[in-house]
């Protein structure tokens, strides 16, 4: 268990996704299945980052529209946010990599908080392209948090992964 209360925050997509080189229908998301296993390791508490807005059904239109997002550095609003935030010691933060880094809603997430003091844990899901800048893009919006080393998961291979993760809380000092 963590030794401070934690948060695992995460954008996921059901449904179309891109896995192993092909689009297929996931109930989870692979972000999410990641979470869960986090969850289950650390027992903190869930929350998903969604915009109001829902992203469109198909994928290649989903991620033009995320592509869109990202050259307005837009900000989606959400449909919910966290009321007990100033609880949370550690937040471990989930997203996929969408063009090189976390989706624009995760930028709203972040910049929602004051997360001073508090250690950031970022873990994504990808098909290859590891974590992107997406590290640097939370240092730089919470300049004040202590942003941990991510976890990139192969989304393909996220039902895999519980090992990976286990190692990762460990050597970042979060799990005995």
């Amino acid at each position: 268990m963590v030794k401070a209360r934690c948060l695992i925050a995460f954008f996921s997509r059901r449904g179309n996704n891109y896995v192993n080189g092909r689009i297929v229908n996931l109930p989870v998301g692979n972000t999410e299945a990641a979470a869960l296993a986090i969850r289950k390791l650390t027992g903190g508490d869930l929350f998903r980052i969604d915009p109001v807005k829902e992203y469109p059904a198909d994928y290649e239109e989903t991620t033009e529209v995320a592509k869109q997002e990202l050259c307005r550095n837009a900000r989606p609003e959400l449909s919910a946010h966290v009321v007990n935030m100033d609880e949370y010691g550690v937040i471990f933060l989930g997203y996929p990599n969408w063009w090189g880094t976390m989706p624009m809603a995760v930028c709203t997430f972040l910049e929602a908080y004051g997360f001073s003091g508090k250690a950031i844990v970022p873990f994504c899901t990808h098909e290859g392209s590891g974590m992107g800048r997406s590290e640097s893009d939370v240092k730089r919006l919470c300049p004040k948090a202590d942003v941990r080393k991510g976890l990139p998961i192969l989304g393909g291979n996220v039902q895999y992964a519980g090992d990976d993760i286990q190692a990762w809380l460990k050597g970042a000092g979060l799990m005995d």
